[in-house]
């Protein structure tokens, strides 16, 4: 039998599950015929990695027309028994037998300021009835955490026995780790990742405004790709006159190995996550994590983070101040960390996937 695995955001921050998944399904051996569907900057990537899988370019952009035509008319060619889409969007004109992953509901609550607002709107609106005939055509359902698995059940009324839940899991980074220009090591506490609203970051200022008047030399370092949305958070900080926030850019991955293993604590403001992999990283390398208590974040953490109201600046601050002024406390949640990030396996998501896989095929 043929199972194609869609693909195309592989390389990406948002597509590091996929090529996990990829790879540890190549170690697994399935007897299935395998077929990696991604973009052409990604082929010599796949045929490295897994040479025992066939891989084909798709160059078709993500939510738009060429994906819902195009890419159907591709995937029909290749006569598969089984589609893995890796992501929700997928051509609705595609009638044969799927599976899909659906990392959290995130796009279908959240809207994102550097987009034009009547054109996401819409985009929205559109994704939300794909949501919901996705979940109704796909033969099964996976999903990061408990919370969203319960989250999509409520959300499209569809009997949670069809979703599956398969972690993530944190790697170490082997990169040598890299000096990031302008952090003093131990000084400092952070974030890594995107700015979007949901992040939260801005309540995170304010909350380390406050922890300021006790510890004026701390900085507040947010790394990250500068975008849109960052230079917005970047000019409101300057305009505001806070000092010690740094914005650092793009980060290699020996760059955030320094990070990780310099900060007093990572801090995770998020209103909302599916699994909250950041977290996850930053306690497999050693650093005490502060998180928001909302949604899947105790689930995947459990008591290895110091947690806090995300809606409260206060209490954000209250609980950073806590791992700041402990060393107990700071090293309690070094230990746990490490221990915590060390429950999560690529290849156990891997095993999984395959057992449906088998199950759908009727195997």
């Amino acid at each position: 039998m043929k199972v194609v695995i869609e693909a195309r955001e592989s390389g990406t921050s948002t597509g590091r599950h996929i090529d996990k998944l990829i790879e540890n399904l190549h170690e697994l051996k399935p007897e299935f015929e395998i077929v990696i569907h991604t973009k052409p900057h990604r082929v010599a990537f796949f045929k490295r990695a897994t040479p025992d899988f066939a891989v084909r370019e798709s160059n078709f952009k993500e939510f738009s027309l060429s994906e819902q035509t195009k890419l159907a008319s591709q995937l029909y060619s290749f006569k598969p028994d089984l589609v893995h889409f890796t992501m929700t969007h997928q051509p609705v004109f595609y009638f044969g037998r799927t599976v899909t992953t659906i990392h959290d509901l995130t796009t279908a609550r959240f809207t994102n300021p550097a987009k034009n607002y009547l054109v996401f709107k819409f985009k929205q609106w559109v994704y939300r009835g794909v949501v919901q005939w996705v979940v109704r055509k796909s033969k099964a359902i996976f999903t990061i955490s408990k919370f969203v698995k319960q989250d999509i059940a409520n959300y499209t009324h569809i009997n949670p026995s069809k979703i599956h839940v398969t972690y993530l899991a944190a790697d170490q980074i082997t990169d040598p780790a890299k000096y990031v220009k302008g952090v003093v090591a131990g000084k400092f506490i952070m974030y890594v990742g995107r700015p979007l609203p949901h992040k939260n970051l801005w309540r995170l200022i304010e909350a380390f405004q406050l922890l300021q008047k006790d510890w004026p030399s701390l900085q507040l370092v947010l790394a990250g790709k500068k975008d849109v949305l960052y230079e917005q958070i970047e000019k409101r900080v300057r305009d505001g006159g806070i000092a010690n926030v740094v914005f650092t850019d793009f980060v290699t991955e020996g760059q955030l190995r320094w990070l990780y293993e310099q900060t007093s604590a990572y801090i995770f403001p998020s209103l909302s996550e599916g699994f909250g992999l950041p977290g996850l990283e930053a306690m497999a390398h050693g650093a005490p994590v502060v998180s928001s208590n909302a949604t899947c974040l105790p689930e995947i953490y459990g008591s290895a983070a110091h947690y806090f109201d995300p809606q409260d600046p206060h209490d954000i601050a209250a609980k950073i101040n806590d791992v700041l002024e402990s060393s107990d406390l700071r090293d309690q949640l070094i230990k746990k960390g490490r221990t915590q990030a060390a429950k999560y396996s690529w290849r156990r998501m891997a095993e999984q996937t395959l057992a449906v896989y088998k199950q759908v095929l009727g195997g």
